[in-house]
């Protein structure tokens, strides 16, 4: 068959990338400009050009019609043979014309600079991963060969030249300490910056200089540059002690570097272990004032320098404290303070920190963990949004514009929100449900709506920890107990209940089989599948099959509980329309596969995947909760903010026509330190820091709480009503909300 693009030879592995990257990509916007960048190309022999397939006019050999008698697979045979055909030389045609050529021109000049600008400043973490990846075909090797160069001798020789560099300047600045300090005025110690203190006054200032946290993601930064950095490290932590051989300036300047880096870096592991050289610095201090041979200035730091970077720390993690509580070290009269001091309050700022990000820590399911769940006597519950079967339990079917309060909800531990129907979990680990009853989903023994809240059954009994119902196709449920027993019911089309059978259970049904003996963490009912996680960080899947959506690597439907072969450590799930989305126990790794239109996979494309695939959108970054709706989906970053991908409004970008193939951040929020997400049919919901509920989506219900049923709203905006009210979880049904908070006990 022909080829689409006449075929080329990348040979620029070979060349370097210095001409390059200094190249002006703009004249690309120009067909000269093009022309001028890809003769380069020849002329540097980057590119060779591989002799084009002979144009082929002949079609597929067929049979003499008139004579021979077809039956309707041959001819159907034969039809598509000829298709493939035209196809082919449409191909081949519209790949040789002019603005094909300029096209094919300007991708292969892009290639070449993205190549060189990747080569020099990318990180090689990341082309290992692309080495590895099962995605490498033969029809983009030329492609993949780009990325996947393996490290090559000028490589082993800049990485020598580093090394053997950086302990050459270590050497020097030691020597130079050593030597007597210059005659003249400002001589001796304390004087005048001499070439060592230069040095690390300049990395000082570039430091200073980087915006917040620009070496947080390690991930980004390639292996010689952490190494260097942990050379460089060692050496300052050297030059901080007393008896170091530096004068007195070098190792304050050498203590505010460390620190610079520490706070850039933005670990805790980095801002101890500079608490630590501090008291460590601050004890040999101590020591030689017992001995009387301390110098002035001794055991000192910046003071301006240590108070810009605590300030720095405390913007970028949204710190509201007031300043009148936070802890400073004393100033003294040159512009100093006590590195004692100064490690003391950098201590103090960071168990603040630490207490006030562990509030942010609770979620929804790990309220009732451990063998003494938080109980209290009553809660408040806000609902919204549609109440057409009575899933609100406010006697009306009309719509709730916005959030209101629901005396019926009192007692409630935790809610979930699902197909036109309301699920709670008591204290006592007792389920009652109340909505739509079709296919048994409610698990009441029947298919009857349920206007007010009703118990369900469970035999044997058990204490139900978290439930999940599906927000689409005719209605099911999950739940699983205080020891990890699951338990399903409603609609059994698919084996989505994981019976054996597609029968539908009107009463909850304990599920044996593979996942009888295994302590079950985390349920999720999508609209035809279903998925648990076990302890051990084990996927289970099961029901309809289309798509690859269970991960086995076909589209087959499974009616029991089946193990997902090609991943581990597991630690969430959630099901969508036809995808499913996973997040490792670390948090580290989101995989996702099934249907892959409109993006809602985040792999880049549409394509569907059949077994469990990373999201490298979202390496490098540690994720909280993810989040899988009918045509988009939601990850929730450590950090606080909330990225989304798929199409529709709840991408929260402003469009409610726009599609992200991958990952994107939902600015709207990126100020916000959001806790909590959920996802509906349609529609979203986020929980932020300050305990306010954002909403984004389809409102045709009302259920953005924003008190009208316009829309969609296509930017998270705040709920409204809901001012003073100290939200700690929230639920996103098909087309109703909630949020409830538990009150004090003397309330």
């Amino acid at each position: 068959m022909a080829l689409m693009i006449p075929p080329v030879k990348l040979k620029w592995l070979e060349h370097l990338n210095s001409s390059w990257i200094t190249e002006d990509s703009e004249s690309i916007a120009t067909r000269d400009g093009v022309s001028v960048l890809y003769s380069k190309l020849l002329a540097n022999k980057e590119v060779v050009l591989l002799p084009q397939q002979v144009l082929c006019l002949k079609g597929p050999q067929l049979p003499d019609f008139e004579r021979e008698s077809l039956s309707s697979d041959e001819q159907e045979h034969y039809l598509d043979a000829l298709l493939s055909s035209q196809l082919a030389l449409a191909k081949m045609v519209c790949s040789d014309s002019p603005f094909a050529a300029a096209l094919r021109k300007r991708v292969l000049v892009l290639q070449r600079i993205f190549y060189a600008l990747s080569n020099k400043y990318h990180d090689k973490g990341k082309v290992k991963q692309q080495q590895h990846s099962p995605e490498s075909n033969s029809g983009s090797s030329d492609l993949h060969s780009v990325s996947e160069r393996p490290r090559s001798s000028t490589d082993a020789l800049i990485e020598m030249g580093v090394r053997t560099g950086l302990s050459l300047l270590f050497a020097l600045l030691r020597q130079s300490w050593m030597m007597p300090p210059p005659p003249g005025p400002g001589g001796g110690p304390g004087g005048s910056i001499n070439l060592c203190n230069d040095v690390i006054h300049t990395a000082i200032d570039v430091v200073s200089s980087l915006p917040p946290l620009s070496l947080a993601n390690e991930s980004k930064i390639p292996p010689m540059g952490l190494d260097c950095l942990a050379q460089v490290t060692t050496f300052l932590k050297g030059v901080t002690m007393p008896n170091s051989g530096a004068d007195i300036l070098g190792r304050r300047l050498a203590s505010e570097l460390l620190l610079g880096l520490a706070s850039q870096r933005g670990s805790l592991r980095y801002l101890l272990e500079w608490i630590e050289m501090a008291l460590a610095a601050a004890a040999v201090v101590s020591t030689m004032e017992q001995n009387k041979v301390l110098q002035s200035q001794e055991g000192l730091i910046g003071y301006d320098c240590f108070m810009n970077i605590l300030i720095q720390m405390r913007r970028s993690l949204g710190s509201t404290a007031d300043r009148s509580q936070w802890r400073e070290p004393t100033r003294t009269p040159d512009g100093l303070c006590s590195l004692y001091e100064a490690a003391l309050c950098l201590f103090e700022e960071v168990c603040r920190m630490a207490s006030d990000y562990s509030r942010t820590c609770v979620s929804p399911d790990s309220i009732q963990t451990g063998e003494a769940p938080v109980v209290s006597e009553t809660c408040e519950v806000y609902v919204w949004g549609s109440n057409s079967s009575h899933q609100l339990v406010e006697g009306t079917q009309e719509k709730i514009l916005q959030p209101k309060l629901a005396a019926s909800f009192a007692d409630a531990q935790t809610i979930e929100a699902g197909q036109y129907c309301t699920f709670v979990i008591s204290s006592d680990g007792s389920v009652r449900a109340c909505g739509k009853g079709s296919y048994g989903r409610l698990g009441l023994g029947d298919s009857n709506n349920q206007s007010t809240l009703k118990k369900l059954t469970f035999e044997p009994h058990r204490a139900i920890k978290k439930v999940s119902s599906s927000k689409g196709s005719d209605g099911h449920t999950l739940a699983f107990t205080t020891e990890g027993e699951v338990f399903s019911w409603g609609d059994g089309d698919y084996g989505k209940l994981g019976h054996g059978n597609s029968s539908t259970q009107k009463y909850p049904k304990l599920i044996q089989g593979p996942l009888q003996g295994k302590v079950v963490v985390c349920v999720s009912a999508g609209y035809r599948h279903s998925a648990a996680v076990s302890e051990d960080g084990e996927l289970y899947t099961w029901g309809e099959g289309d798509f690859g959506r269970l991960g086995h690597g076909d589209s087959n439907s499974r009616n029991i509980p089946t193990l997902v072969k090609d991943i581990s450590n597991v630690g969430e799930v959630s099901c969508g329309s036809s995808h499913t989305i996973a997040l490792s126990k670390d948090g580290r790794t989101v995989w996702s596969f099934g249907g892959g239109d409109n993006g809602k996979l985040g792999h880049g494309d549409t394509n569907r995947v059949y077994k469990p695939k990373v999201v490298e959108a979202l390496q490098g970054m540690f994720i909280r909760k993810v989040c899988a709706g009918s045509q988009s989906s939601l990850s929730l970053t450590s950090t606080g903010q909330v990225y989304a991908w798929g199409c529709g409004a709840c991408l929260g970008c402003g469009s409610s026509e726009a599609t992200a193939l991958r990952p994107k951040l939902i600015e709207e929020l990126a100020t916000t330190r959001v806790v909590d997400i959920s996802i509906g049919d349609s529609h979203c919901l986020a929980l932020s820091h300050d305990n306010e509920v954002y909403a984004w989506g389809n409102n045709s219900m009302g259920q953005c709480g924003q008190g009208n049923s316009t829309g969609p709203i296509t930017k998270p905006k705040k709920v409204v009503g809901l001012d003073g009210v100290a939200i700690q979880q929230i639920s996103a049904g098909t087309s109703h909300s909630l949020a409830w908070t538990a009150l004090p006990r003397d309330r």
